[in-house]
């Protein structure tokens, strides 16, 4: 069969080699996904979850029963206050956009402790100008930035911290950065320390690529709001939209205000027929995930092995499902992006190219040929055309899915002569 789906002899025993070692390394993640769809059952059986709650709504959504109902499944699960989650939150962008703006007025500073945020949040912040960016409404940014290996810099953190800071916003997945992801402890432990310098602030996580990875989230180790997208871990790969913000009860209900109006809140947002996806999508991610750390790890012991450099590298304990390979050239990166879409189930004959996206400062090359645009819990590449030409794997429904998009990737590259078996 994978004959079939052009895939080489010499690319398939080349990654069966690679996956004879892996066996004990994918237990340990079964094993991580047990104990999270435990967690999962628990959550929405101790908020009685029943079929009147897959009712639609539409309209303003008033008594919503489905869409109340399931954001107590996401606080119960995440161990948090409240939680908004909503199909009127289109990405993971507009989440935290949402959380940032509710939570800082004007004459307010935010920080971030680790670097340069993701490209998307830089017009948002207004590093880069940007018509309504925080910038644009009195708020002042400032940034600390990591060490050489990829650690906080308590010093420079300190340092940073003044009257006016009102939040820190942690990215925990790496972006378009070669750097480490942040494990839970790792946070939890900033956390610690930005609170001791002022108890005060708000500390907001972005959680986008983490959920499920780890047996416990940002919210159980102090974070005042965790937030990502339903398109990535937490729906499964079933949600064709929305985004989530847990966190602290005073907190999440500004971010209501924000996402509809003063004085409105989470009263209203019809659900419009999608809650069935929603908490099944939720129920399933716990599965979905280890699938997708699976094909991370493969994908990271197959390149390794052929000699380039890899973050998270083959051996390190895993914090989200991005891996990053650095593969050093634009015709590389374009032809692991052609495999990735050769092996989807959807617009598999197409090409993927670079273009200017929106939100971006460089070219981007994506592929995706996924039941859902732009979901990046499927399996997808994508990254910068800049140096150091470093792609960005991610997703896979299934882990039988993940493994064909990694061979595939390496045999357009083998077919170019772009790289050679060893």
């Amino acid at each position: 069969m994978y004959s079939s789906l052009g895939i080489s002899n010499e690319v398939f025993d080349f990654g069966e080699k690679i996956l004879e070692k892996l066996k004990e390394r994918f237990e340990k993640i079964d094993s991580v996904a047990e104990y999270n769809q435990c967690k999962v059952i628990s959550a929405m059986q101790e908020n009685h979850v029943n079929a009147t709650h897959f009712a639609a709504t539409t309209g303003y959504g008033y008594n919503d029963a489905g869409r109340d109902n399931l954001e107590k499944v996401y606080a119960s699960c995440f161990h948090s206050e409240a939680a908004l989650v909503r199909p009127q939150i289109t990405c993971g962008t507009h989440a935290l956009t949402v959380a940032l703006s509710a939570n800082l007025l004007p004459g307010d500073e935010l920080l971030s402790p680790v670097g340069r945020p993701y490209d998307t949040l830089e017009e948002v912040i207004g590093i880069r100008k940007s018509d309504c960016s925080l910038a644009e409404y009195g708020v002042t940014y400032r940034q600390a930035d990591l060490k050489a290996d990829g650690s906080f810099d308590y010093d420079a953190i300190k340092a940073a911290i003044n009257e006016k800071t009102k939040m820190v916003t942690i990215q925990r997945s790496k972006g378009y950065q070669m750097r480490p992801t942040f494990s839970v402890t790792q946070i939890g432990e900033l956390i610690a320390f930005v609170k001791s310098i002022k108890p005060d602030i708000i500390c907001m996580v972005d959680n986008c690529y983490g959920e499920f990875v780890e047996t416990i989230e940002p919210s159980d180790v102090g974070a005042d709001l965790t937030v990502g997208s339903l398109i990535k871990n937490p729906g499964g790969g079933l949600a064709p939209i929305g985004g989530y913000i847990c966190g602290r009860e005073d907190l999440v209900a500004r971010c209501a205000y924000r996402l509809s109006a003063p004085g409105l809140g989470q009263e209203v947002g019809a659900n419009l027929g999608i809650m069935p996806a929603f908490y099944q999508g939720f129920f399933l991610a716990p599965t979905v995930v280890a699938s997708a750390l699976k094909g991370a790890i493969f994908a990271a012991n197959i390149y390794e092995s052929l000699g380039l450099n890899v973050i998270p590298n083959a051996t390190e304990s895993r914090h989200d499902i991005i891996q990053a390979v650095e593969l050093g050239s634009a015709e590389r990166m374009i032809a692991f992006c052609e495999g990735i879409q050769a092996a989807a189930p959807v617009d598999s004959y197409v090409t993927p190219v670079p273009w200017a996206m929106p939100g971006y400062d460089s070219d981007v090359i994506m592929a995706a040929g996924a039941f859902i645009q732009g979901s990046s819990i499927e399996l997808s590449a994508d990254g910068p055309i800049r140096e150091p030409y470093a792609i960005y794997f991610q997703g896979g429904l299934t882990w039988y899915h993940a493994k064909l998009g990694i061979l595939m990737s390496l045999q357009k590259m083998v077919e170019k002569n772009l790289i050679e078996l060893k």
